[in-house]
């Protein structure tokens, strides 16, 4: 009661809590030791609201979202990881892969163009991925190509299969309002091969291609598809 009404009169009349303290008999240590315990107490619950909205967010994603309305804490990534370790809420999910890129092919191979890249105006540069989407029995397949600089979908398909006309599709959208200066994807058969390759120099796109087993250099496509599988 004595600390509540310390808080009170802190908070509301700007007293300052070393006398407030004095005045009622209340050290400052209890003060501010019942302070942080209140406030561990409402990072705990933020914590498990929101790793219950999102299960498949780690420390890094849900520090951000405590920083957000309605929670706005103030809270570092190491005090995230210590709460989460001790709610059993820091998960390791193993679970099958679905391969989604050969590069064993025998088409040609091309530069990767963007590296180091200043990218400042829309269009400039496409990225290119293909992902899995998990369903109760199987996968469907997803190829999306994203502009870099507005990070708007430019196309997309779906198809059951992993084959070239899945990557196809969504280029043949995209090229049908817009086209890229230069379009960027890995080496992976869908995209190395002549009938993809060709429809973009029809355009007059520049292809560009990050190296075999460095996904960081198509990193813009790959967060894409984080992001997407996650959310």
């Amino acid at each position: 009661m004595k600390r509540q009404i310390a808080s009170t009169l802190n908070q509301e009349y700007d007293y300052p809590v070393t006398g407030l303290c004095g005045v009622l008999g209340l050290s400052s240590s209890s003060y501010y030791y019942q302070t942080v315990q209140a406030d561990e107490t409402d990072v705990e619950l933020a914590i498990e609201a929101i790793a219950g909205q999102y299960p498949t967010y780690g420390t890094r994603r849900i520090g951000h979202q405590l920083r957000r309305p309605p929670y706005s804490l103030q809270v570092n990534r190491k005090r995230v990881r210590r709460i989460m370790a001790q709610k059993g809420l820091l998960r390791l999910v193993k679970r099958r892969k679905k391969h989604t890129t050969n590069s064993q092919h025998p088409y040609p191979r091309y530069q990767n163009l963007v590296k180091d890249l200043e990218i400042t105006r829309p269009d400039q540069v496409w990225v290119s991925d293909i992902t899995y989407v998990r369903l109760g029995q199987g996968f469907v397949y997803l190829a999306v190509i994203m502009d870099v600089f507005t990070r708007s979908i430019r196309g997309w398909c779906l198809s059951r299969t992993l084959d070239q006309e899945l990557t196809l599709a969504a280029l043949r959208t995209a090229l049908t309002t817009r086209q890229p200066e230069i379009h960027h994807s890995d080496q992976g058969v869908q995209y190395a091969a002549y009938d993809y390759c060709d429809l973009l120099k029809e355009h007059k796109c520049k292809i560009s291609m990050a190296a075999i087993g460095k996904p960081e250099e198509n990193g813009f496509a790959e967060r894409l598809m984080r992001t997407i599988k996650e959310e």
